[in-house]
């Protein structure tokens, strides 16, 4: 067995590498996604748990909902070929970047009200002053 197979974090580990609180990492235990070892009190936590809350947090930050992340992440079976999940996770980027190009779109737009609306107020302001 590898070293990185065998390696085992605790939370504050967790925490520490992926700048957020134990809290949060509780919380995705209490929702069934990470599963530690108990020694006693102390929390230990696997590579495939550490694995699982990375693939949680980049889920996080494209936007998907902790619905669709175990989804993604409980359709991997290292045993096949995860066709199925390349699939689903395919989907899931195009929705992204389509919710993503559209509050862009949003963005520019308001941005371009700002402009007209602080020119109309220097303008304003030019010709009382």
């Amino acid at each position: 067995m590898s070293k990185e197979k065998s390696t085992i974090y605790s939370i504050s580990d967790l925490a520490q590498r992926f700048d957020i609180t134990t809290r949060a990492i509780r919380f995705y235990e209490s929702e069934g996604l990470l599963s530690p070892k108990r020694e006693g009190q102390k929390r230990l936590y696997s590579q495939k748990d550490y694995t699982t809350l990375k693939l949680i947090l980049r889920g996080k930050r494209l936007g998907w909902s902790l619905a669709e992340s175990r989804e993604l992440i409980q359709m991997y079976k290292p045993e096949q070929n995860n066709q199925a999940q390349y699939q689903k996770v395919l989907e899931k980027v195009a929705e992204s970047r389509e919710r993503l190009q559209q509050q862009l779109h949003d963005i520019q737009i308001m941005l371009m009200e700002l402009d007209e609306h602080e020119a109309r107020v220097k303008e304003a302001l030019e010709t009382t002053g």
